[in-house]
Parts: structure tokens; sequence; C-alpha cells
């Protein structure tokens, strides 16, 4: 049992034999590994690692422990149950790599080897040990990547692996000088961590490594060496399943991707566990059956959850809302599906018409969710456990009581098939899951008869998992001895009692220890009973009362403990008996566990979309490239579930040819950003088969989304803000086409105004004119929309506000702002930043001097754009005029003739007063009023003051 305390003296003890000597001489390790050292019931961390789990984990550095004299070692102990909720979070969570060291046999005086290594795209060392007893959500996938260039062409041979379900897949492709199509794929698959080829003077590899460190992934490197296909045309063919592995398999064309699985099945070493062999599937992953994302675009429609922007907040991610599932494996199937959209529209319709049908019937879905899905295991993980024969016969009964709801999952489906009214439907429902459940409950008949004729199910009343008496002969004679000694157990307590006059279990309890066995214990105040009396002999006494015992029950503690280890050790070759013959189950369990994963994330989305603030509709999904996107008050499904949140609903229209790219303008916090995101989030949700936040939806398939709306963390990876912005741009425009969705909010900020502008009319230009694709711009820049006068197809639209100037208003931004959050066709030339300065409470001082500036701006930039409205002789022209009328004002009020300049001293001058001036200049404007509207430059001066 952990004990603190006891844990800190052990490490005091550790110090003096050398231990911290040997932590010096360990390898050096990366900042990202920790390292922990297994003690039995505790581990210890030492080092930086102790300073990062005293801030993380007890969130204080007063937990740390120096050990040793000289040069003292930072120490931190953990219990068995905190270390491992730990590794999790440092694996799943925090993308770390981990090593645990441990000693031969739990030796504390032997020493300490690195035991088991673990990194987010591996599992395998710490599987059993950290996710026993709790549900692995995310699939640990690892991929390897060769590259080959040739001139200005790149080829990618990609091997990836979930060794949680053991399953490989190839891919080989050719990219641009982004890696899009890389990109592509690692946020299809989900991938946690990538290994390449060790290279530093590689400008491509490093390239490549910085596009997926931008992806969150992490990069192991590896010998060249290792990415050479010399053994995998032998070791591949052993890893897979019989019906998978064909004398000659067509992936082994794919040279570059067999130089990546090579890479990748040393990296697992997966060569070197037996229960590895025969049990992998292969599959060839074409990166055109998916809709294809970027991280940006992941990142701005908020796809998956990020923890250190959503505080545990579950709907702020699409993932989050999306996500109510009952079971793991439907957790990690509708994760994969968020991030593969489908563009098979047959495929879609097939999961819009399952989420209609449950929908429909409310009942039947609470039903199928509460009673049934909640208590179905994760069958993917028993069956490794069963193929590594280190399923217990608890894992056997989570298959048994899942089986036995099979009849009643399938009755309540047929109730369901019963009452749809569509023919389709019904067949649907009978193809997808009736039919496919009939195979597994006939299949699994033999299963039950099994575990009812093995196991003691009586027993788990009192979770207790042992194998029936009656199924061994051996087995049941020595359940029989055990009886018998219970029998004397019993007989002797009663003896006792009566003997010492004593009640039992009130007085005189019958206890079995861990120090004693079965022993006697009395309190303190009874202890005189037994003082003196022959027979009786005092063990201990403690706090609790007085233990003692008696010949016979010393001699029944003896026999029932050498029986009870010799049944457990006759059990334990039944239980592995038992095991290998349910591991036989193993293709049916996971064919089941596909039909449960499907089954609850389709009523996942049902219950999302029919219990939603307002209801979702089911959008008309058309061919790619054959239809417009229109949609009848579209809602953030995120945002309208936020507290406090009236969300307005707004409608898009974007027609191929009319309306293809919408330019949106309006104030700060209008809702522009939200406009354009919302619309991302609904052709995403249409394409995994859900239904979609508003009232109507008519979305066609895009080939993909593609964004630029912020740099991010880019910063702290190295990246400047304007150079994240460059590259994310850049990837759509090598990567989209005339069936994508592009999403760009913001763009050219990050540099100067001119070459800001410069840039977002030329990349908005290129799109418009070459790419055709649909496009969503919120912007700034308020001159970029008289793109609009050019180009038909590009569409005005602003976030309306509603302004009124405030009382004894000394600026032009004196003003009170209404945001109403309409998106309405139009232009809006005006940002109201420094409104939104306000409402974030800057200092009044700093507001003033804002509104002053802006205003000297704004000044400075309409005479900039008055001189550009007209020609030069126009203006030379015009400046020609006022310069004669101001001469011809200051003769008269100075008394002076002649040609006098403007800008001529007057201190000798008749003082006039300003009256007089002004009516002087009034009449000087009226004498000349012919000669300066006929000028347009100085026309639009007098406009203008």
């Amino acid at each position: 049992m952990y004990d603190k305390e006891t844990a800190e003296k052990e490490l005091d003890s550790a110090a003096d034999i050398g231990f911290c000597q040997f932590i010096k001489q360990l390898p050096k390790k990366g900042p990202d590994t920790i390292r922990l050292f297994d003690r039995g019931e505790w581990y210890s961390v030492h080092g930086e690692d102790a300073f990062y789990v005293a801030a993380n984990v007890f969130k204080t550095n007063s937990i740390i422990k120096y050990l040793g004299k000289k040069d003292p070692l930072a120490s931190v102990v953990l219990s068995t149950t905190v270390a491992k909720t730990f590794l999790r979070d440092a694996l799943t969570v925090k993308q770390l790599r981990i090593e645990i060291w441990s000693t031969e046999g739990g030796k504390k005086s032997a020493k300490f080897n690195l035991t088991k290594q673990a990194s987010p795209g591996n599992l395998q060392d710490v599987e059993d040990l950290l996710f026993i007893n709790s549900d692995l959500l995310t699939a640990p996938i690892v991929m390897a990547i060769k590259l080959s260039t040739k001139a200005d062409s790149r080829m990618l041979g990609v091997a990836f692996a979930d060794a949680s379900i053991r399953q490989l897949g190839v891919s080989e492709f050719a990219d641009n000088d982004l890696f899009s199509n890389a990109e592509s794929l690692v946020i299809q698959l989900g991938v946690k961590e990538c290994v390449l080829q060790h290279d530093e003077k590689d400008f491509e590899l490093s390239k490549l490594k910085e596009l997926l460190e931008r992806c969150g992934v992490v990069v192991s490197t590896r010998k060249a060496g290792e990415f050479v296909p010399k053994n995998v045309e032998q070791d591949l063919p052993r890893l897979l399943k019989e019906d998978s592995a064909p004398p000659v398999l067509p992936e082994f064309d794919l040279k570059l991707a067999m130089s990546a699985t090579s890479a990748l099945i040393s990296y697992l070493n997966l060569m070197a566990d037996d229960t590895n062999f025969g049990q992998y599937t292969l599959k060839h992953h074409d990166l055109s059956q998916y809709m294809r994302l970027d991280a940006s675009a992941l990142r701005a429609l908020n796809l998956m959850p990020n923890p250190q922007r959503d505080h545990g907040a579950k709907n702020m991610s699409l993932f989050g809302l999306l996500n109510r599932c009952k079971t793991a494996q439907g957790v990690r199937l509708l994760g994969g599906w968020l991030k593969q959209p489908l563009i098979n529209l047959h495929q879609i319709q097939i999961r819009q018409n399952l989420v209609e049908v449950f929908v429909d019937d409310s009942n039947s879905r609470r039903t199928i969710q509460d009673d049934y899905l909640k208590s179905m295991p994760d069958m993917r993980r028993i069956c490794k456990r069963f193929q590594k024969s280190i399923a217990s016969l608890e894992d056997m009964v989570r298959v048994y009581q899942a089986v036995i709801k099979l009849g009643g999952l399938k009755t309540a489906l047929e109730e369901i098939e019963y009452h749809i009214d569509k023919e389709d439907h019904k067949d649907l429902i009978k193809r997808e899951y009736l039919d496919k459940l009939e195979v597994a409950i006939t299949n699994l008949e033999k299963y039950t008869e099994m575990v009812e004729s093995t196991l003691d199910l009586e027993q788990l009343d009192h979770h207790m998992y042992v194998i029936k008496p009656e199924y061994d002969e051996r087995l049941q004679s020595m359940a029989d001895i055990l009886t018998e000694v219970r029998d004397g157990l019993d007989e002797e307590h009663r003896s006792v009692g009566a003997d010492l006059g004593l009640q039992l279990n009130k007085k005189l309890h019958l206890e079995n220890s861990n120090n004693w066995g079965y022993c006697f214990r009395i309190t303190k105040g009874d202890a005189k009973a037994i003082q003196n009396k022959r027979g009786y002999s005092e063990l201990s006494t403690q706090k609790g009362g007085v233990f003692f015992t008696t010949t016979d029950l010393r001699d029944l503690s003896k026999r029932f403990a050498d029986t009870t280890a010799q049944y457990q050790r006759m059990q334990s070759s039944l239980v592995k008996e038992v095991i290998s013959i349910a591991a036989t189950y193993i293709p049916v369990l996971e064919d089941l566990d596909n039909i449960i994963a499907h089954l609850d994330v389709i009523v996942s989305f049902a219950h999302v979309s029919a219990n939603a603030p307002e209801p979702y509709v089911k959008p008309s999904v058309l061919e790619k490239g054959t239809g417009d996107l229109l949609v009848k008050e579209a809602r953030h499904p995120c945002l309208e579930v936020q507290d406090d949140v009236n969300f307005i609903a707004n409608d898009v229209e974007m027609v191929k040819g009319k309306s293809e790219f919408m330019i949106i303008t309006g104030p700060n916090m209008g809702g522009k950003s939200t406009y354009i995101r919302q619309i991302g989030v609904i052709a995403l949700m249409a394409q995994i088969g859900c239904f979609v936040p508003c009232s109507e939806a008519q979305v066609p398939v895009f080939d993909s989304i593609l964004a630029r709306v912020g740099a991010g963390d880019s910063q702290l990876k190295g990246v400047s803000t304007f150079m994240a912005e460059m590259l994310e741009t850049a990837t759509i425009l090598k990567s989209a086409t005339k069936d994508s969705l592009i999403i760009i909010d913001e763009l050219g900020r990050g540099t100067s105004t001119y070459d800001g502008f410069g840039l977002a009319w030329a990349i908005s230009e290129h799109i418009a004119t070459e790419i055709h694709a649909l496009c969503l711009f919120a912007t700034h820049f308020h001159e970029l929309t008289a793109l609009s006068q050019e180009y038909s197809h590009i569409k005005n639209l602003h976030v309306v506000a509603h302004v009124s100037p405030r009382a004894h208003a000394a600026s032009k931004h004196d003003r009170d702002i209404t945001l109403l959050y309409k998106v309405e066709p139009g232009i809006c030339d005006q940002s109201f930043g420094i409104h939104v300065a306000e409402l974030a409470n800057f200092p009044e001082p700093v507001i003033k001097l804002a509104k002053r500036k802006a205003d000297e701006l704004e000044d400075f930039g309409e005479s900039d754009q008055r001189a550009a409205k007209h020609s030069k002789t126009e203006t030379d022209e015009g400046a020609q005029i006022v310069q004669e009328v101001l001469r011809d004002w200051v003769s008269r009020t100075s008394g002076l003739e002649g040609d006098g300049d403007v800008a001529m001293s007057s201190s000798d001058a008749p003082e006039v007063s300003v009256e007089e001036q002004m009516k002087v200049l009034k009449k000087c404007f009226e004498e000349h009023r012919s000669k300066l509207e006929s000028n347009a430059w100085c026309r639009d001066l007098i406009e203008t003051y």
C-alpha cells in the first residue's frame, strides 16, 4: 500500500546506495520525454521531470524533495493511481513520450532497466498498464513517410498503423512544394506521431518536419537504413491475416510505401511479438475518397477539442457537441468521421436517412442509447487482450453481458423498422443493422453457452469471477475440500465462542488476516477472557483489538491457505483454456464492434439534431460540381448552445457564376467570423451525414474545405504571424479546385496596409477568376469591395450595426453602436475598432488619443483619395483657382495690393476682426463661384468642407 512518508524514506536510502549517481549516468533524453521509476507500490521522477510533475500534477514545488548532499537531485514521489493518470494525460493530451524504468522482479536493490517506452502514436507497451480500466477514446495512429525528390517533383510513400486495433495502411502520391497532400492525409487519419528519415541537410525533409509540427504531430527520426524494403516482403505477409495476405500483394508495387512500411514495422517492433502474427489487416488509403481538410480548417471550424482553449467545456468543439456516444468505439469512430467527411453522395444519403429514422422515433432512440449501447464494452480492446492471452474472466463476462443484450437491441430496432413509412428506410435499417445483428447473435450462441457452463455467474454479485467447480472433476474435489474447511472454521468459531462466553460476530470475530491467516479478534476490554487460559495463543494487540488463535484454528487456516493456492493454480490453467476458446470468437466480436460503433454515432447525430435549441434539418446534398450553396437561417451549432447566447440566424446564397465569391465587411465583433465559419461547419456536417443547424439547406459536395483564419501558436514554433498567414494562403492557392469551399478571415493584416491590401486584392482576384471556388472572405480592407464592380460573380455583404452620434461629440468616433449581427447585401466602410476598445475598458486618455489620431489619419487619407480621383491637369488648375481666391481675400483684408503670396506675412497689416475677414471671404467666394464650380477638383473640395 502506498504511503508517502515510507516512499520518501526509501528514496533517501536509494540515494545512499548511489541512485543519484545512476541517474546522472543515464543517456540524455529529449525535452519531450518523461522518465518514471517504478518502485512497486509507487513511482518516482527526478531532475527536470520532478519540476514538471510538481507544476503540472501537484501545482506546487513544495512537493519536491532533494536527494543527496553533493549536487542534490530534485525528486517527487507519486502513488500508482496518480502516476497512471499523469501518464495517460502525458501521452494523449500533452503529446509527450514516456520511459518507465523498473528493477528485475521488483527487487529494490537491483539495477533499474528501461522496461517500457511509449509515445503518442505507440502505446503498445503501456496499453494494458494505463488503459485496462479506462477507455482509449482516440486512435493512436503512427505514420512513417519516405520522401523522394527528383527535380521539382516530390513523391511520398506513406505507411500508417493503429496498433490498438492491429491495422496497417499504405498510400503513395505526388505532392507540391508545400506538401498539401501530406497535410490532408495527416488530418484525415488523425495522426499522432510520424517517423521520418534522419537527414539534417535535406531541405525538403526539414519542410515536411515543420509542416508536421504545425499540425501538432510528434516527429521521430530514424536511420536511413530502416527505410529500405529488404525484409518487408517477408515480414508483412506474416503480420497479415490469411484472408488479407495473398501470395503477391499489389501494395508491393508501391516501392516508397513499402520503404515506409519497413521503417514503421521496425519502429513499432511488431516482429518481436508473436501475438502480432496473422492478426493485422492492410488497407490502401486513397486521399480522394474523403473531403480534404487542412490544419487551418481543423482549427477554423473548431472540429476537435483544444484542452488549452476549451477548459473542459464540451460544446466548444464540433466533436464535443456531436459526441453523445455511449461507447468508446463510437467515440473513436465519430472522431474519424469528422476528419474524413464523405464525398460519395450515395454514402452520405445512407447516413442521413439512418439519422432521420432515429430523429423521428425519440422513444426508441433513448431506449437504444440507455438500455443497450450504454452497456456495450470496447470489443476491440478486449479482442486484443484475447489475442495476447492476457484476458481475464472479467473480460469474458463483459462480452457475455453484451451478447445477451443483443436480442433486446435487435427487438428495439425491429420496432423502429415496423413504424417506418418509407420502404427504402426500412430496407436500410434491415441491411445496416438487423441482418448483421442476426448473424452476430447466431455466431455467438455457442459463446453464451460456453460462459454459462464454465463460469459461476452467481458469484458476479460479489464481484468474483471464477470457474464453476463442477466444470472440472479435480476442481470440484478442491472445492469440496474448501467447503469442508470452511465448515470446520465455522465450527471452531462456535466452539470458542461457547467456551469464552462471547457472542459470535459481536464480541468474537473470525477474520482472515494477511499476516496470520484465519484468526480471532476480540476487543481489548474482552482480552481478559483468554488470559492464562490454555489452548489460546495471543498473536498481537493493536488499535482494533487483540488477535489470537487456537491449535485447531491454526491447522484449519493452513489447510485453507494450501487448498486455496492449489485451487487457484488449477483454476488458472482452466482459465487459460477457456480464454483460448473465447479467442476463437475474435472475428465475430470485431464485426459486432463495427455494428455497435456505427449505430452509436448515428444515434448520437440524431440525439443532437433533435435536441438542439432549434432542431436541425436534413440538408439536400447535391453531387460535386452540380449545385449551389443555399442555406436559410443558418446558425453556428457550437455558439447557439452556449449560455446566455441568443443566436441571430442568417441566410447564405452562393450561386456559381453569380455570387460564388462573397466579400463580408462590417464592424469588429459584428459576427463576420462566425458567419463565414458556420457555413464551413454546416457543409462539413452535411458531408458526414448529420443534420444541420438551419431551417433549410442545399449543399453541394465539396472536395475540400480550406481556411485561413489566424496564426494560432505559430510564433511558439518559430513562424511569424505573417509567414504563417502566407503559408496557409499558399496552400489554398495550390490546393483549391472549383469544387472547394474557401474560408478567409482577415488576410494581409500582418504587414503594412499597402502590402496587405495589395496581397488581399491579388489573392481574391486569383480565386475569383482562376480557381472559381466558392469563397467567403471577411475583411477590414473596405477598398476590396471594389472588386464587385469588376467581376459580376463577386458580391458584397456586410454585418449590420446601428450607429447614433453622441451628444456634444468632439469626434466622428464619438458615437453609440448597436451590433445587430444580421448579414445584408452591401458594403460597410467602418470598422469601429475604437468602440471595441471602449468595450474592453481601455483607459479614457488612451481612447481620446486614439479618436484624435484616427480623425487625423482619416483626414489625411481623404486628401490622398481626392488627389487620386482627379488628373494632374485638373488638380493643378484647381489649385491655381483656389490660390487666386485666397490671394484676393488676403489682399482685401490686409489692405495690400499686388501679387503677394498666400503665405505672405500680415504682421504690418491693419487688424481686421474675424467677422469682417469671413464677410470678405464669402464675397470673394461668390465672385469666383463660377470659376470654382467649373473645376471638378474644386467642386470636390467645396463638397467636403
